[in-house]
């Protein structure tokens, strides 16, 4: 029997599951929920419904995973333990700084209803996490370096499209190049978060909109911007959509660590990726742990997890003995 899934959202991200769900063959897309008017949101899976937001709790017994696709400024810290309290869930949640207080929120609803909430999945937080745990474990002796970029940010895009007097905006996360290399170099250097990286915004302003007030916004936000040094330009939804429409990204995940008696041989793990599509990719991951979701589901588990607490197995639709045969 097919997995049944939901998406709540139906922006970039909700498109990129929905994508991603008719490559696995495991699953079937049951339902859109939208909090727009269902009449005018054209969904490219013909056998599925797209109903309001609203109606999703006449879902419950329809749906074997929702997948969560709002952003993490002001829609899943709501949205997750709500939903958690219906159906097994997964979300995206990626303001690293906030992630423990979101876990204590969605565990506690998850926990009540007896489901399965997966949080902060995607590629960072998300498979980026992973390989910092792995290196960590393998390198106990050493330091971690994560650099995002050259790409853009859903999350931060998100974030200075909520300001008030913003149209639309992207934003691009950018490595500073020599920080990268000092850090490929295994000399372990100290870097700021202000050294790793810089942010580019490109923004574009409601007629009438005061844009000194959001560029100092944009700057001062915590979580996003305060710790980087932001350039923000004003520019046109013309130019916008001419010159920043794919949503492309990537980056590195590096831990330069020593074994040896005298510690004397030294050790670089890097695991790398670039990304044509952010939100596709991201949808993937999402995709994969909704499979983990569903199985650890049927197992009478219960509660939130992260991507710490799944084992890999879970997340393909291979069984045990074909991983064991063609992956190990």
């Amino acid at each position: 029997m097919s997995i049944r899934i939901g998406i709540m959202g139906y922006g970039n991200l909700g498109r990129g599951v929905e994508c991603a769900v008719r490559q696995n063959p495991d699953m079937e897309l049951a339902a859109v929920f939208t909090r727009r008017a269902p009449e005018t949101v054209n969904i490219l899976t013909k056998t599925a419904a797209v109903c309001r937001a609203e109606d999703a709790a006449s879902w419950k017994d329809k749906i074997d995973v929702l997948i969560l696709c709002g952003g993490s400024a002001t829609d899943l810290p709501k949205q997750t333990p709500e939903y958690a309290k219906l159906f097994n869930v997964v979300d995206s949640f990626d303001t690293h700084a906030r992630i423990p207080e979101h876990f204590a929120n969605v565990d506690a609803a998850a926990r009540e209803s007896g489901k399965v909430a997966v949080i902060s999945v995607g590629w960072d937080p998300g498979m980026f996490s992973l390989n910092r745990m792995y290196a960590n474990a393998i390198l106990p002796e050493g330091k971690d370096y994560t650099f995002w970029g050259r790409g853009v940010s859903q999350g931060h895009s998100d974030a200075i499209r909520r300001i008030p007097g913003v149209k639309n905006a992207k934003q691009y996360t950018i490595p500073v190049e020599s920080a990268l290399e000092a850090a490929r170099s295994g000399k372990n250097p100290e870097l700021t978060t202000r050294e790793k990286h810089t942010r580019e915004c490109f923004v574009v302003l409601e007629e009438g909109a005061d844009a000194a007030k959001v560029e100092q916004e944009i700057k001062t936000m915590p979580n996003y911007f305060a710790d980087y040094d932001t350039t923000v330009h004003f520019i046109s939804q013309e130019e916008l959509d001419k010159n920043h429409s794919g949503i492309p990204h990537g980056g590195f995940v590096l831990r330069s660590g020593v074994t040896g008696w005298e510690k004397e041989h030294h050790h670089l793990i890097e695991y790398s990726l670039k990304l044509d599509s952010n939100p596709e990719f991201t949808s993937s991951v999402i995709v994969a742990y909704a499979r983990a979701a569903c199985r650890m589901a049927k197992e009478g588990q219960t509660g939130c997890k992260t991507v710490f607490d799944i084992p890999p197995a879970y997340l393909s639709a291979k069984s045990g003995e074909e991983l064991r045969a063609s992956m190990l």
